[in-house]
């Protein structure tokens, strides 16, 4: 078995969990190949004796790899994706963030979970991914031109709300007058979708949910979409360039740029080790069912 691991950080207590995570991996004779960047934080901090092989970009991967391990919150899961991309290698989350949507096995629970992988206790919940594609052709987008959340476009350098002429399969939907605008996949729902007021998309919905950020026409609300729609964007203000982000990387984009936002040919594979995990991790997270008056 072929494991990758990746992380951005190392938080101050979480030495001892990515330590543990590597002896168990070690015991079950599990080879390990990490990030270059983390590699050099595990050993600055001295985590770990042991020389691993690494690796720096997604060219440096391919489909010998039966698991990718992402060490953080759901950000880091969303880096995650730059080095899967279409590799279909499954994306096995470890919490050691905060709120945890991607994330959700904690850190606590590593050996045990290195024993659910090992007997095949877990199952695959592929993620749908959204693809920009912008005309004329932007560098600022680049090859990584893919979110695995949401793609968005926000006013940049005013603090006037932007126009954003929004068509569906070339049928013109309206013109929000908003601060932007987030197209979300039901992987992010839960995320910035949702604080603008966006619903909860269980994962396997074939669907997209369109939700505007402070919308200044006030009977505008999320639209939910089927997830092959072709959805066009043309962004027009008082400044001559907006932002377009794609989770967490951002481009900034001249107003004659229109971007077109599709479906993208391959999904991303998220590792769950209860086949109701998204569920327990709603109520958990979301509170959902809790009574806190007193």
């Amino acid at each position: 078995m072929k494991v990758g691991i990746y992380g951005q950080f190392y938080h101050t207590d979480s030495g001892k969990y990515i330590e543990e995570l590597l002896i168990a991996l070690d015991q079950e004779n599990i080879e390990v190949v990490i990030e270059k960047n983390f590699l050099n934080l595990i050993h600055l901090n001295k985590t770990v004796l042991k020389e691993y092989k690494h690796f720096s970009t997604f060219e440096e991967l391919d489909t010998t790899y039966d698991l990718f391990f992402s060490i953080g919150g759901d950000g880091t899961i969303l880096k995650s994706i730059n080095f899967i991309r279409d590799l279909n290698i499954p994306i096995l989350g470890i919490n050691t963030g905060r709120l945890g949507f991607l994330a959700t096995i904690q850190k606590e629970e590593i050996k045990q979970t290195i024993f659910s992988i090992l007997q095949k206790k877990y199952s695959i919940s592929e993620r749908s991914v959204l693809c920009i594609q912008t005309n004329p052709s932007s560098d600022e987008i680049g090859e990584n031109n893919f979110a695995l959340n949401e793609i968005a476009v926000n006013r940049k350098n005013t603090t006037s709300m932007i126009t954003i002429e929004t068509w569906l399969d070339d049928q013109y939907l309206t013109s929000y007058w908003a601060d932007g605008l987030i197209v979300a996949t039901p992987t992010g729902s839960t995320g910035y979708s949702l604080s603008c007021g966006g619903p909860v998309i269980v994962p396997q919905t074939n669907a997209l949910v369109i939700t505007p950020i402070a919308p200044h026409n006030l009977n505008a609300r999320p639209l939910i979409i089927k997830d092959d729609t072709k959805i066009t964007l043309r962004v027009s203000g008082r400044e001559n360039f907006y932002l377009a982000s794609m989770d967490a990387r951002i481009a900034t984009l001249s107003n004659e740029t229109e971007i077109n936002i599709t479906k993208a040919p391959f999904t991303i594979s998220m590792v769950e080790l209860r086949p109701d995990s998204f569920l327990q991790t709603l109520r958990k997270k979301l509170l959902w069912g809790e009574d806190r008056r007193n």
